[in-house]
């Protein structure tokens, strides 16, 4: 039997875990749940209110890959945070691979909430992370 309710904090990793990643991440309400989280790799899911941004970031010795499981959105990476040389629109079902030490930034475009699926490899939050809002991930 598979557990949905990804607005509790509950982290199913390092135990083998069967998720259906689109319905955990299309019922998230939290800016960012972590969902599994092992010793290499670390799904979370997020949504991002209309109009904001996950903000620019960059992680020096972690990939990551982030799909589009509802809504709309632009990315933009660089090696620099003052030059995103890449940039394109991702639309539901797209994704994007982020390399290791590269500046990047999801912004949604919609007037409604943008939702995604994260994959850090190794991890990057610490297991059972829930951030609400942004700001909670900022603190």
């Amino acid at each position: 039997m598979k557990e949905r309710d990804c607005n509790k904090s509950k982290d199913y990793g390092p135990k083998p875990y069967v998720a259906d990643i689109e319905q955990l991440t299309t019922e998230n309400t939290n800016f960012r749940t972590a969902i599994w989280t092992g010793c290499h790799l670390q799904m979370t899911v997020m949504c991002i209110p209309a109009c904001g941004e996950i903000g620019l970031e960059v992680h020096p010795d972690t990939d990551q890959f982030i799909r589009i499981e509802r809504g709309c959105a632009v990315v933009k990476i660089g090696k620099c945070r003052e030059c995103p040389d890449f940039c394109r629109s991702l639309k539901e079902g797209d994704a994007v691979f982020i390399p290791a030490g590269m500046w990047h930034n999801v912004i949604n475009d919609e007037n409604l909430p943008l939702q995604v699926s994260v994959f850090y490899a190794p991890p990057n939050h610490p297991r059972g992370t829930v951030h609400r809002t942004k700001m909670d991930a900022e603190d």
